[in-house]
């Protein structure tokens, strides 16, 4: 079974369709890039999979709680420590290896500095060592390497290639090359809604996930 399948997606944005007829699936160990011109619903595909919005028309079928999402938002606690925020995120989602997201992204030395001290580059690092310790398989990630330097870049598309050798998967959009040949990838160009087409109401819970 896919750990993602997505059906006939039509998502909004403002009221007004952005892309219509989007279908794909996802299984372990895959991972699917989204491209297409800025404003052509990029992030407003990624935000229904997320569960943060609904889709207009088609459906998503994956397990519940199976997503880890990561956008512009870094989803840090500015008064705590490095460490602290992984530790409460694990809590939060009930695993994870602290120490291992630390290595991982580079923030060992970083460990006891308060997240409001870091700079934006590490604070990126940080959210993004964050989708480690959720233990959920399915990640979801908007532009993730957005502040990063070459050197982080790498370590990031490294994380994702372990997360899929471990038989995660990962759908994200990026118009960065993270060297990741093993990832399909998605043009949204052609699905691209017809102007004036009205947006239809949101799908309901049941017809949009299953």
């Amino acid at each position: 079974m896919s750990l993602l399948a997505v059906h006939d997606l039509a998502v909004a944005r403002g009221g007004i369709r952005a892309v219509e007829g989007v279908s794909f699936t996802l299984d372990a160990g895959e991972a699917l890039i989204l491209r297409g011109p800025n404003g052509i619903g990029k992030t407003t595909l990624l935000r229904c999979v997320a569960g943060l919005q609904l889709a207009v028309d088609g459906r998503i079928e994956m397990a519940e709680d199976s997503v880890a999402y990561a956008a512009h938002a870094d989803g840090l606690k500015a008064a705590l420590t490095v460490t602290e925020n992984l530790r409460f995120w694990a809590q939060i989602f009930g695993g994870g290896n602290v120490e291992q997201a630390l290595t991982a992204m580079d923030l060992t030395a970083l460990a006891d500095r308060p997240a409001a001290a870091l700079s934006a580059g590490q604070k990126r690092r940080l959210g993004l060592a964050r989708l480690m310790v959720t233990g959920r398989p399915l990640w979801v990630l908007d532009e993730p390497t957005v502040s990063l330097d070459a050197a982080s870049v790498e370590r990031f598309a490294a994380l994702v290639r372990a997360h899929l050798a471990g038989g995660g998967a990962a759908l994200m959009a990026t118009h960065i090359d993270l060297g990741l040949g093993e990832a399909r990838v998605l043009d949204l160009t052609p699905y691209r809604a017809r102007p004036g087409r009205p947006p239809g109401r949101p799908a309901g819970f049941n017809e949009a996930f299953a």
